[in-house]
């Protein structure tokens, strides 16, 4: 294989086989799209803005060696396409576990995991202030969680944190391969100053914060835009729209 492929053979691994599944009898997930895609190129503005800003910083940059060459500004195309597909995949994998499991095991202890991730998140942000990938990431995690709890206070987040904790297993895969884990340079570096510099593996601890909100950002503006949607139905059904 030529490894100027690598990244994007990544992206389409991980986008293909939830879309081929999406279209399966018992998933149905296309019929999400309406709010699912919208969702993701609604949030996927933010953290490529976020990516390029860090990019020109040099807080991580990415090998040439891997990557087709094709640039949206200063990112290859590759890393504009991982916004797009990471998030599907993520929310395809939720979706079906809401199908396929009924109870919601983390429900009733999803405020104490979010108290939980807001103080150390908040903490870890402020006392690493100097190193940017760092503060930036904990300190957005900790805002956007307590957000939530506080005003947004939705019932999905016991399926969120139990979905996002199976994730974690594809994530390792991912992010490894992203960074060198198996390959003998990376396709994404990262300045080790502008971090803690521990690691998973390959991969920098704050990643499985910032995939977190990978994840949740987009799956809130999704309920977000379909509980729009189903109160207008309403609405209209009662004749006042």
């Amino acid at each position: 294989m030529n490894l100027k492929y690598l990244y994007l053979l990544v992206n389409a691994i991980t986008l293909g086989i939830p879309l081929a599944f999406s279209f399966n009898r018992k998933t149905k997930f296309f019929k999400k799209w309406k709010f699912v895609l919208p969702a993701i190129l609604l949030s996927s503005v933010f953290f490529i803005a976020w990516d390029m800003a860090f990019t020109e910083l040099g807080v991580w940059g990415f090998n040439e060696k891997y990557v087709t060459g094709q640039y949206i500004f200063n990112l290859p195309v590759e890393e504009v396409l991982f916004f797009i597909c990471i998030p599907y995949a993520c929310l395809f994998t939720y979706f079906v576990f809401n199908q396929l499991i009924e109870r919601d095991y983390f429900f009733p202890h999803h405020e104490l995991i979010s108290s939980a991730l807001i103080i150390v998140s908040l903490i870890l942000g402020i006392y690493f202030m100097e190193r940017a990938y760092t503060s930036v990431t904990f300190l957005l995690t900790g805002f956007f969680l307590a957000y939530h709890m506080l005003k947004v206070r939705p019932r999905y987040m016991g399926r969120f944190y139990f979905s996002y904790l199976v994730l974690l297993v594809p994530f390792l895969i991912v992010n490894g391969t992203l960074t060198g884990a198996f390959t003998d340079e990376p396709v994404v570096w990262y300045n080790n100053n502008e971090n803690t510099g521990v690691r998973i593996m390959t991969i920098p601890v704050e990643d499985i914060f910032y995939g977190m909100m990978m994840v949740l950002i987009p799956l809130f503006l999704a309920d977000e835009l379909e509980r729009r949607f189903e109160n207008k139905k309403r609405l209209r059904k009662q004749g006042q729209v």
